[in-house]
């Protein structure tokens, strides 16, 4: 039976992982309309201003808006995952129990997507350096980076978790911890210059609001469970839907 959870466990991350390389190609297209062959030295601040400049441009045009929104969506489809699985939970269902690894398999696949392709100027596939991508001055890529950091690593911690490799109760704080913290940087995401500013800010705020009511539910569902009645927990099934609707809004995000 053991084997066969093992089994179906690596089953879902394999289709996780060919969802990720299928979206690879799509993702890394870029516009390279006006690049010059000729190869000029420039300083590294001239560089970083240059990034700056067409950042700026980038914003709200037909590509940039392509990028971001693929973006968004591929995130929602992982996040809606990861909703139908602690659904799942919530509600105590006994059957597909390979289904608690899909949560730790989205977080990681959606954090090295992030790490790697959440903006098309920034390190390692745009011209910023990693030192101008993480201590920059543009906080959308900041945090843009921060999501897939922090998503590898309450993913790995929920992998370990759910494979057993640590039982202690303090580690299930991390999973709610991140989605509060998540949520409240949403409230400060901004596009910059971006022709539907307004309306990007309040999609943020509502999926920050869900995510951070989400998160303080699952951190209640763990401290209020009943050791007669650990596999259900009022608090879990609000944690459950929020995710659900965050990843829906994520899927119908538009800007």
């Amino acid at each position: 039976m053991l084997q066969g959870s093992h089994r179906s466990c690596w089953v879902g991350f394999a289709i996780l992982f060919c969802l990720f390389l299928s979206a690879v190609p799509l993702w890394a297209q870029h516009d390279e309309h006006g690049q010059t062959s000729i190869h000029v030295k420039v300083s590294p601040d001239h560089e970083h201003h240059a990034a700056m400049g067409s950042q700026a441009g980038w914003e709200g045009s037909i590509a940039g808006v392509a990028y971001s929104e693929f973006n968004h969506h591929l995130t929602g489809m992982l996040v809606v995952i990861i909703g139908l699985s602690e659904l799942r939970h919530a509600l105590a269902m006994s059957f597909w129990g390979w289904t608690r690894f899909l949560l730790p398999g989205a977080l990681l696949t959606s954090g090295s997507f992030l790490l790697i392709w959440s903006d098309h100027n920034a390190w390692p596939i745009g011209s910023l350096t990693f030192i101008q991508t993480f201590f920059g001055s543009d906080s959308e890529i900041f945090q843009h980076k921060s999501y897939g950091l922090l998503s590898l690593t309450v993913g790995t911690i929920e992998l370990l978790r759910r494979f057993g490799g640590i039982r202690h109760a303090a580690w299930v704080a991390p999973l709610p911890i991140f989605a509060i913290i998540g949520g409240l940087m949403l409230f400060g995401h901004s596009h910059g210059v971006h022709p539907s500013a307004a309306k990007i800010a309040m999609d943020h705020a509502i999926m920050g609001t869900m995510a951070v009511t989400a998160g303080s539910s699952k951190l209640l569902s763990d401290w209020f469970r009943s050791p007669l009645h650990a596999g259900f927990s009022k608090w879990e099934l609000p944690w459950a839907v929020l995710i659900l609707l965050i990843g829906i809004q994520l899927l119908i995000y538009s800007e």
